[in-house]
């Protein structure tokens, strides 16, 4: 279904029906953009957005995530993570707290979907997915930008928290939330409004130099930011998982993104080891023990010996030159798999399959973890990847190699070099003082 609001995109995708922007003006041009003025970004109007209300919600959340909501404000938001008894990650997304017993969700359904079918618990869920809008802004010009089309003073909205306000006269709700490596905000409200709201913060950011954000400029902020992507950077367990495999056989179109999954890159079709667990992407930081959940035994024995944490990797432009090369030796050759076709080992027009490509990680010959969300990130003119690995070679500057190509087709060791991670250097949005930036004066 094409969004309106989507009318200047020069591409467009299909992700399970819906048409996503692709690219705008061009991913570099919209790369520089959240770095020296904003992006304006509406890639996540697709998203699941799913209400728990009742007098046990706080409780119900708690009891399915490895983290706690028992004190938890309104008005404040927080990461939240599921996993199954096995400990792999399920989803993971926002949870914002709108009033006491009300919280609203994001891409935590279908899976909050399952357990609130399931509880016992005096809880309510609403699917609200395609009834709200979901903006995103983002850029050290994204604040002046939105106090513009508001006509007012957003100053006192601290990352990580949200509150009412109006643009072009319509109830929005603005939070400070953002992953460009700058300043950034998310903009939502009524789906009904979202051509005026639209349109109103538009006119504000054109005469800032802003550029509107497509899906590629949009995932490579994950990799650069050391935050991987659901869906992207690695497969959900859905369809592994009892109980809520036979609730997702019921609801198909819910389950696009691991439905349907084609594997690629040199670690073949072997699934399991593309599943995660908080400690291999570096979240270990968000379990509380002192409550039950699903997964938590299982997290506690790795918690004794993590296998994998997660890692940036850098790759060796003499390697990939050799790749690249690879496509020039003649028919006689057959060359390398290319990556000069797109910007990062992410697949889209893909109709209703979701491509998942990881390849192997090794030291001294031997596999010790995997990488993904391979970019040429044109901001830091490096080829990076993340990868989860085994803790003891995550060390800065420790050199590995990453196989590249398909098993059954030539592949190619290239050397990579464990980076900083983020790999963004910029400074962070909760470390950013606003009351440096001009505030709105009428």
């Amino acid at each position: 279904m094409l969004n309106s609001i989507n009318r200047d995109a020069f591409t467009l995708f299909n992700q399970g029906g819906n048409l996503i922007p692709y690219e705008y003006t061009g991913y570099k041009n919209e790369i520089l953009a959240s770095k020296s003025t904003a992006w304006f970004g509406t890639t996540l109007n697709s998203s699941p957005i799913y209400d728990v209300k009742g007098p046990d919600a706080a409780k119900f959340l708690t009891s399915i995530c490895i983290n706690s909501f028992l004190k938890m404000k309104p008005g404040s938001i927080r990461h939240a993570v599921l996993c199954n008894d096995q400990g792999f990650i399920l989803t993971d997304g926002v949870v914002m707290m709108i009033a006491e017993n009300h919280f609203r969700t994001y891409w935590l359904n279908p899976v909050v979907g399952y357990y609130v079918s399931v509880t016992e618990m005096d809880v309510e869920g609403v699917d609200l997915s395609g009834k709200e809008f979901f903006f995103q802004l983002a850029g050290p010009k994204s604040l002046e930008i939105l106090e513009q089309a508001s006509q007012s003073d957003l100053h006192d909205i601290a990352f990580t928290k949200h509150r009412m306000a109006k643009i072009a006269g319509i109830d929005v709700r603005i939070l400070r939330l953002g992953m460009a490596g700058t300043l950034g905000y998310e903009i939502h409200g009524d789906t009904k409004n979202s051509e005026a709201v639209y349109d109103c913060i538009w006119e504000v950011a054109k005469t800032f130099d802003a550029k509107k954000l497509g899906q590629v400029g949009y995932t490579m902020n994950h990799t650069e930011a050391g935050f991987p992507n659901i869906n992207m950077h690695y497969p959900l367990p859905w369809f592994e998982t009892e109980g809520l495999k036979e609730y997702m056989a019921a609801r198909p179109m819910e389950g696009f993104f691991n439905l349907n999954r084609a594997l690629v890159g040199s670690v073949g079709d072997d699934l399991t080891t593309r599943f995660v667990t908080p400690y291999d992407v570096g979240w270990e930081y968000l379990i509380k023990f002192d409550h039950d959940f699903p997964g938590k035994a299982a997290l506690e024995e790795i918690a004794k010996n993590p296998t994998r944490t997660m890692v940036t990797l850098e790759w060796n432009p003499d390697d990939l030159g050799e790749i690249f090369a690879s496509q020039f030796r003649g028919q006689d050759v057959e060359p390398f798999e290319t990556m000069d076709d797109r910007p990062m080992d992410m697949y889209y027009n893909s109709g209703f399959s979701m491509y998942y490509h990881a390849d192997k990680v090794l030291a001294d010959g031997r596999e010790i973890g995997i990488s993904s969300g391979r970019l040429n990130s044109y901001y830091y003119q490096r080829m990076i990847s993340l990868a989860f690995i085994k803790p003891e070679y995550a060390v800065e500057g420790k050199e590995l190699k990453v196989v590249w190509g398909t098993p059954g087709k030539p592949q190619k060791e290239i050397r990579v070099t464990v980076a900083r991670s983020p790999y963004m250097n910029l400074e962070n949005n909760k470390e950013i003082d606003v009351n440096e930036i001009p505030r709105y004066n009428k």
